[in-house]
């Protein structure tokens, strides 16, 4: 993070950043620069990779699905349609009411696709959650392009759909991070359960958990920490599917280890991101979602292929 906050178009020393955090000087237009814009984009940063991480990493172990993500299933894509709405409809709602609202959206097209995948014979799998989702998403997305585009907020709506940091301020971030904080505390509390359900349906069971709870309490986690990063930040895709194999790669399949190793490589990845989007070509920037989706699609079509037959 001190790396990211010393490197832009104005390079900084790290001794400079560490002064304006504990000794800021608002004459100096170093420290402003730091504190003004640097600092909350590069916690923003950290705070929705996290969350968009620990989102993925409910979303497949509740569902026990490789491929669940917060883009894929289309949770991003109805908290981006709602937003659409507001710029069309409400161009002067409040940052808070954004997100309440855009919250609103994500939980709506979750229960949309749980209700699509469930409605066919033979009940949920992964790959119908996959589908529907899919569809889902598709469907929302051009909702989302159709408003922005009869209503003249291309320009507006390019932002959220790339996704990007610049934005955030400290404003923003005392909304953000309390929310994302207690998400993440909530959904390690459930890591014991999740990690069970993880395990099979008969196995979980048959060690007294409720099943049905655990995955409402684990969606209702991850809609949370997903809703609440797409109002800040827009639909960046592909962390919550990239960063949870990766933990499960380093601590194993226990979730209470999982969950908070996300957490810490879903921050670092969208750091370096937002870095890679501000230092590639000075002094313009590139949308932080480019970046992690030169990650994330090959991961993402690498896991299909090693995954797919047992989908």
């Amino acid at each position: 993070m001190f790396w990211a906050i010393s490197s832009g178009a104005k390079e900084l020393t790290i001794q400079t950043v560490w002064t304006a955090i504990f000794t800021y000087n608002p004459t100096l237009t170093a420290h402003q620069i730091i504190h003004e814009l640097r600092l909350p984009r590069v916690i923003g940063a950290a705070m929705v990779g996290a969350a968009f991480a620990v989102a993925g990493a409910l979303m497949q172990g509740v569902t026990r699905n490789p491929l669940a993500d917060a883009g894929i299933l289309g949770i991003n894509a109805g908290a981006m349609l709602v937003v659409a709405m507001c710029f069309a409809f409400m161009p002067d709602v409040s940052y808070s009411a954004l997100m309440i609202l855009s919250f609103g959206g994500a939980v709506a097209s979750t229960l949309f696709i749980f209700l699509l995948g469930a409605s066919a014979p033979g009940g949920l799998t992964p790959i119908r959650l996959t589908l529907a989702g899919s569809v889902v998403a598709a469907l929302l997305h051009s909702l989302s392009t159709g408003i922005a585009i009869y209503y003249g907020l291309s320009q507006d709506i390019a932002f959220w759909y790339a996704g990007g940091v610049a934005g955030v301020n400290w404003s923003h971030l005392q909304l953000l991070v309390p929310v994302i904080l207690l998400a993440i505390v909530w959904a390690i509390l459930l890591g014991r359960s999740v990690t069970l359900v993880s395990l099979g349906e008969e196995v979980a069971t048959s060690l007294g958990v409720k099943t049905k709870r655990v995955r409402f309490f684990g969606m209702a986690a991850a809609v949370v920490l997903a809703g609440v990063s797409v109002s800040a930040v827009g639909g960046i895709g592909f962390v919550g599917l990239v960063i949870p194999s990766m933990a499960r790669k380093l601590v194993g399949v226990d979730y209470r280890a999982i969950i908070p190793m996300s957490a810490v490589l879903g921050a670092i990845l969208l750091v370096l991101a937002d870095l890679a989007a501000r230092t590639v070509n000075p002094p313009e920037e590139l949308a932080i979602g480019v970046m992690v989706a030169m990650v994330g699609v090959p991961f993402f079509l690498y896991l299909a292929r090693k995954e797919g037959r047992n989908l």
